[in-house]
Order: C-alpha cells, then sequence, then structure tokens
C-alpha cells in the first residue's frame, strides 16, 4: 500500500475503463456505483456528475470515497483500488465530460454524439478523489 499513484498505475487508469466508487456516507453495505474518471498527473482521480446526484450530498456530509478499477475479462488479474477524501469543485466539469466522453465512446456515432451534447447542457460538478491510499495487485 501507498499514499499515491506510481506512473503504472496512471498508465492502466489512462485506459477506457470503469471505476467503481463507494462513498463513505451510504447504507451498509456499502453499493459502489460504475463511473467514468481521469486519474490526472498531480495523482488525483476526479469524475463528473450532476449537482443533485445521491452522491454528492452523501460525500458534503461525509467527503470520505474510494474507487475500485479492474482489468477486464480476458486479461491478467490486475486492479488499482484509491481511498481518501473528496473535494466537489464547481469548475472543470464540463471539460472533463467532453474528455471523458471522448475516451469512452465513439463520438462519430450521431446518437452518443447527441448524448454529449445533452450531458454538456445540463450542470455539473466535479468531484476530486485526493488519495490517502493506494492498494494494487497484478499478475
Amino acid at each position: 500500500m501507498t499514499e499515491s499513484l506510481t506512473p503504472e498505475d496512471l498508465e492502466f487508469l489512462a485506459r477506457p475503463l470503469h471505476g467503481f466508487l463507494t462513498v463513505a456516507e451510504s447504507p451498509v453495505p456499502a453499493q459502489p456505483r460504475p463511473v467514468w474518471f481521469e486519474a490526472t498527473g498531480d495523482g488525483t482521480i476526479q469524475l463528473f456528475t450532476e449537482p443533485e446526484a445521491l452522491k454528492v450530498r452523501r460525500l458534503r456530509r461525509d467527503p470520505r470515497a474510494s474507487i475500485v478499477v479492474a482489468a477486464p475479462v480476458g486479461e491478467p488479474e490486475r486492479w488499482v483500488s484509491v481511498a481518501g477524501r473528496t473535494t466537489i469543485e464547481d469548475d472543470g466539469a464540463h471539460d472533463l465530460c467532453s474528455r471523458l466522453a471522448a475516451r469512452y465512446w465513439d463520438l462519430g456515432d450521431e446518437a452518443l454524439a447527441g448524448a454529449l451534447r445533452e450531458m454538456l447542457g445540463a450542470d455539473l460538478l466535479r468531484i476530486v478523489l485526493h488519495p490517502a491510499s493506494v492498494r494494487r495487485y497484478a499478475l
């Protein structure tokens, strides 16, 4: 376990994989949700969401969260888990949404491009996860 992401972690997390986000202020047992995410050069993990999302209300009460990202079926087992405190930011969410849509979707598909336009028309917040611990496993 470390407190920061390694260059190998950042390379793995740059792939279009889903992360499973869990927030501390949640029912027992916790209920992770799949999310798009971006690992940044400064070692944080960021995602975007709508201001009314349940995760935002929960994170405002208790900012602790974790995300787990795993390699897909057919690849050797590998995962990275990041836990820490979050901040909720008013800026940068639309740019992040655009970058992630280009990473996860084929925006040449008009239906997906339209879905992105709709997402960009909504109010969005950026959630930043500041790692306190990073765990990993790779075969």
